[in-house]
């Protein structure tokens, strides 16, 4: 994993997985003040936490403002102002002057976190986050880090990102092809076979893999990536087909198209 003061992609991929989200939350055992239905965080309340001054999340908010935003982070006033400081004015220094309120929610306390560089406890955060969210994933899965790939450091980013690429490819075979169920199973296994020269039901012979076990948990992250990249980029060809066409795909109008997506020399070194 590159460090996440680094890397806005990599502190998406984890802010995105509510699971591991609720298992932080849980290690960290901090719950803030509960308004308008969330967990919310003054800005004294993140620097306590943290163990820095105001100014420092000040100039992180200034820094990275929409992020945080995006995460996140409120400003309120009028008629919200109004109800938090007559549930929580105590919370807030000259709360009878204050216009306008920075709020944090969880996502946003803990992006702060990912991106401070001057406070040990974020640090220390920052290097839990990585084995709870692969016993996260292992956890939904329902297995251990048994292979030898799940050590790799990128493996878990990629582990993150590939349901949503696989979820596109599946969804553009639903609206894009006209054929049954079985599309899934036979463009599943076209993909294999492109990037292995051996089906989905054959790797997992030569894994040895059991029923319940998922090909995928065995991989590095590059080939993840590698399937990723296939299942999101067939994903905007069949769409773009579909769209100029106007109707659904016939198989051998699908088949011309993983061909030719599949010998273009971007998809190999």
């Amino acid at each position: 994993m590159k460090n996440l003061t680094n890397s806005n992609i990599e502190r998406q991929n984890i802010l995105n997985n509510r699971f591991a989200l609720e298992r932080i939350q849980e290690y960290l055992g901090i719950q803030g003040i509960v308004f308008e239905n969330e967990f919310k965080f003054t800005k004294q309340m993140i620097a306590d936490f943290y163990e820095i001054d105001i100014s420092t999340v000040d100039r992180y908010l200034s820094k990275y403002n929409d992020e945080l935003k995006h995460n996140g982070y409120i400003l309120i006033r009028g008629y919200l102002l109004k109800d938090f400081k007559l549930k929580f004015g105590h919370l807030i220094n000259k709360a009878t002057k204050t216009t306008v309120l920075g709020l944090f929610n969880f996502r946003a306390f803990l992006n702060l976190g990912m991106l401070l560089i001057e406070s040990e406890k974020a640090r220390h955060m920052r290097s839990k986050i990585l084995d709870i969210v692969i016993d996260t994933i292992n956890r939904k899965t329902g297995s251990g880090t048994k292979y030898i790939n799940q050590r790799d450091a990128d493996y878990l980013l990629s582990a993150i990102k590939e349901p949503k690429y696989r979820k596109e490819f599946t969804d553009a075979l639903n609206n894009c092809v006209e054929m049954g169920n079985y599309k899934y199973a036979l463009y599943t296994d076209k993909i294999y076979e492109y990037i292995f020269r051996e089906k989905a039901k054959e790797y997992r012979k030569i894994l040895r893999l059991k029923e319940d076990e998922n090909v995928r948990d065995t991989m590095y992250a590059e080939v993840l990536d590698l399937i990723a990249s296939f299942e999101t980029g067939l994903a905007y060809e069949l769409n773009k087909k579909r769209d100029e066409l106007g109707r659904k795909l016939s198989p051998s109008e699908v088949d011309k198209i993983f061909k030719n997506f599949a010998e273009h020399p971007l998809q190999f070194p």
